[in-house]
């Protein structure tokens, strides 16, 4: 092999190893470019979240249900309760309430009926009972009464001559010769009664 042969053959890897150390420095050069591109790309579409509102506050008062209301208690009225059982003293007690114009309610008297003498009527009376307006405020008090039968345990209403149950019936009386015995000067309201009261008894509107 003549030197020239053998001076081309040692050339050939010196030419493969330059361009081996070309083609990487290239790639060193190409990459080097290539990142902050990449970085630059991410940091420029990196937008921050918009920040959420806090979630509303709960009013754990108005979650809650409201609390039961309880009815007013009623006050002694204008009768005595020495003797009537719970539902006249209930409805006494009431008429007094609804109608402070009433200065005066009789309860436990003797009577040849068992609803005096058993607690288990009132007589109302009404001031100036033949007026018109006498006449006007007894009739409230026996709607009032009629309206409320069975709260009071109503079991009957006499007034001005006239008897009337809660079924809705009414009966004229007969005369028995005066504006108290005909029932013209007061409303009677008579009870089943329902019991004598026990110590610290409550009754509510």
């Amino acid at each position: 092999m003549g030197r020239h042969s053998f001076a081309k053959m040692r050339r050939r890897p010196r030419l493969a190893v330059v361009a081996g150390v070309i083609t990487a420095a290239t790639l060193f050069v190409v990459g080097a470019d290539s990142y902050p591109q990449v970085r630059d790309a991410v940091a420029c579409c990196d937008v921050a979240a918009a920040p959420q509102p806090p979630p509303p506050a709960v009013n754990l008062m108005a979650a809650q249900p409201p609390a039961p209301s309880i009815p007013p208690v009623l006050p002694q009225g204008r009768a005595p309760e020495t003797g009537l059982q719970v539902d006249t003293i209930l409805a006494a007690r009431a008429v007094s309430a609804e109608f402070p114009e009433i200065l005066t309610i009789g309860g436990v008297r003797s009577d040849s009926l068992k609803w005096h003498p058993h607690g288990l009527a009132i007589d109302v009376m009404i001031p100036s009972a033949r007026s018109a307006a006498g006449i006007d405020l007894g009739d409230k008090v026996l709607a009032y009464v009629m309206a409320n039968a069975e709260r009071f345990g109503l079991e009957h209403a006499i007034w001005r001559q006239t008897i009337y149950r809660p079924n809705g019936s009414k009966n004229v009386m007969s005369d028995r010769g005066s504006d108290t015995a005909n029932h013209y000067d007061h409303v009677h309201i008579a009870t089943a009664g329902g019991g004598y009261p026990q110590e610290g008894q409550v009754y509510l509107r």
